[in-house]
């Protein structure tokens, strides 16, 4: 899983903004189809961002502290069917949704952290913070998983890149 969560790293370092975020929204159904190979893209997706990402969006907020979920697993799953199928951020026709309608990404300001701000069904994301949080959240994943061999040797079937520069085998 290293080398997907090292190219959204380095689409993030060299501002790929959209190659980093497509990397991003893809890895929660590919690890999802790891762990669970016979269950659907929904159902495995919204099972792993409900364990990997979801509590990353979910704050205490207000004076009485109440439980605000910014990011649930179903919008997540929503916003990745929308983006990667259709190039949107709007999520309003995605049958997945639970509570947001569009998504609002910021590229990141020098010495600011503008991130998780919502306004009314809107979420505001800076994207090399949302990016960076889902290549963490799998790399924590994937530590999760070493002892399962199941999952070790279904990994080994994902797709590689093979350097031409060493020479070209078939």
């Amino acid at each position: 899983m290293n080398r997907f969560t090292s190219s959204i790293r380095q689409s993030i370092e060299t501002k790929d903004w959209y190659g980093a975020l497509m990397t991003a929204l893809t890895l929660p159904d590919i690890c999802g189809k790891l762990e669970t190979p016979d269950v659907g893209s929904k159902a495995r997706s919204v099972r792993w961002l409900k364990v990997w990402i979801e509590p990353l969006y979910t704050k205490q907020v207000g004076a009485d502290r109440q439980e605000h979920v910014f990011l649930s697993a179903e919008d997540c799953y929503s916003l990745r069917c929308s983006f990667l199928h259709e190039g949107a951020s709007n999520i309003e026709e995605q049958r997945a949704r639970k509570a947001l309608e569009d998504f609002h990404f910021i590229t990141p300001l020098p010495g600011m952290h503008i991130h998780c701000n919502q306004s009314g069904n809107a979420l505001q994301l800076q994207v090399d913070v949302f990016c960076n949080e889902v290549a963490d959240a799998v790399d924590k994943w994937a530590e999760s998983v070493l002892s399962n061999e199941e999952v070790q040797q279904r990994m080994k079937s994902l797709i590689v890149i093979h350097d031409s520069s060493a020479g070209v085998r078939f």
